[in-house]
């Protein structure tokens, strides 16, 4: 773990539970981390409740915390860019990001807000990756399987 990159991590949070950074009502411009977290949550585990979205927030805020991915938030969930390969395959599919759902996007910003200011206990075991089990492991290199939350798979 990079305790700098954590405690930088924090210092956001806190500035987001002030009220700095916060956007105007609705959808906003992904530039506001708890925007681009609620969105991944929103994405990857609309369908998988609470449980399902932390542990989303989990893997970003692991690789936030980790050298060999980007330092915020943000660029977390942006990295690779618009179009594939990406991180998230939500990101650089083509289509439009804004949330479609009220209830469930309602419910991933609440969960943002809440990791950025408290994260929440690691139920991942550290992973800096998952997917679902709807499709095989995606990845060319072997990772360390730490378990499945829901219908998706983490590793790290």
């Amino acid at each position: 773990m990079n305790l700098p990159r954590v405690i930088a991590a924090l210092g956001l949070a806190v500035a987001l539970s002030l009220g700095h950074g916060r956007p105007a009502a609705g959808f906003a411009v992904l530039d506001n981390h708890s925007q681009c977290l609620a969105l991944a949550l929103y994405w990857e585990a609309k369908s998988e409740g609470r449980d399902g979205m932390l542990a989303v927030a989990s893997v970003v805020l692991n690789r936030v915390a980790h050298a060999e991915f980007p330092d915020n938030v943000c660029a977390v969930v942006k990295q690779g860019g618009e179009r594939p390969p990406c991180q998230f395959s939500w990101w650089c599919d083509g289509r439009s990001d804004r949330p479609t759902e009220p209830r469930q996007w309602a419910q991933a910003q609440r969960i943002a807000e809440e990791a950025l200011a408290r994260p929440p206990s690691d139920r991942t075991g550290g992973a800096l990756f998952f997917h679902s089990v709807d499709i095989d492991t995606p990845w060319v290199r072997k990772r360390q399987r730490t378990g499945q939350i829901g219908r998706h798979v983490f590793y790290r």
